[in-house]
């Protein structure tokens, strides 16, 4: 299942979201003028790298690395997946929370899913990179603030895929419940060098992203949920049942 739009409409410009995916696609070109064996060292020597965090957890170079890890790709991949699911959800989370407590969501949400893979393996040498931790974290958030509204998405049956509308709730709890057995499945193997997906990141950037979420929208007044969401579909123009 892969999502392709949402049915809910912005007051605002997200500019923040804007932001962020132009300073990874800049910090993604840069790669790309790197020599495979350069862009190695960069990893290496700038990105999370567990066993090195775990000698010093809260140090300023751990901390310096986990921001700079959730700027850096692996490939096209990586970052256009990636950079999907903000642009479609991102946007609802920075217009909903204001463009402060969304850098906050995100950030932390970043660096929950970092601790949270080097919990599991805290003496890997592996490089982590990608904006996905934080990501989850706006897919957490987007799940707990606007579970009922409608996501297109391409569902995969075999061969072929159709496109359908869906509660959030069901793409996006779907894609954390394939997170959350990937993960379990790959306890005692070495999943990150094996297929390069940290699973727990995932996990780990989801479940703050939605504690969050349940936090600042107590902190910013929000419309009762019947009237918001009635809200949202007259702006649509569409009947929400």
């Amino acid at each position: 299942m892969m999502p392709i739009g949402d049915i809910n409409p912005t007051r605002r410009t997200p500019y923040v979201t804007w932001i962020l995916i132009a300073i990874n696609a800049l910090v993604f070109f840069w790669q790309l003028t790197l020599s495979p064996r350069e862009l190695q060292g960069v990893f290496l020597d700038l990105a999370v790298v567990p066993n090195n965090v775990t000698r010093d957890p809260f140090g300023v170079e751990s901390l310096l690395d986990g921001l700079r890890s959730m700027f850096m790709h692996g490939g096209w991949a990586h970052i256009l997946g990636n950079m999907l699911y903000l642009f479609l959800f991102g946007d609802n989370i920075e217009d909903r929370l204001g463009k402060v407590l969304y850098l906050a969501l995100y950030f932390i949400s970043g660096y929950a899913a970092v601790y949270a893979q080097v919990l599991i393996d805290p003496t890997s040498q592996i490089p982590m990179i990608g904006a996905s931790g934080a990501i989850a974290g706006v897919l957490g958030a987007y799940l707990v603030m606007f579970p009922r509204v409608r996501v297109r998405a391409i569902v995969f049956l075999g061969a072929f895929g159709q496109v359908a509308e869906l509660p959030a709730l069901v793409v996006l709890g779907f894609w954390f419940v394939i997170q959350l057995v990937s993960g379990v499945g790959s306890l005692g193997a070495a999943s990150t060098a094996d297929d390069g997906v940290a699973f727990f990141a995932h996990i780990g950037g989801f479940v703050a992203g939605a504690v969050l979420a349940f936090i600042f929208m107590r902190m910013v007044p929000q419309p009762p949920p019947d009237e918001r969401y009635e809200m949202l579909y007259q702006r649509t123009g569409r009947s929400r049942f």
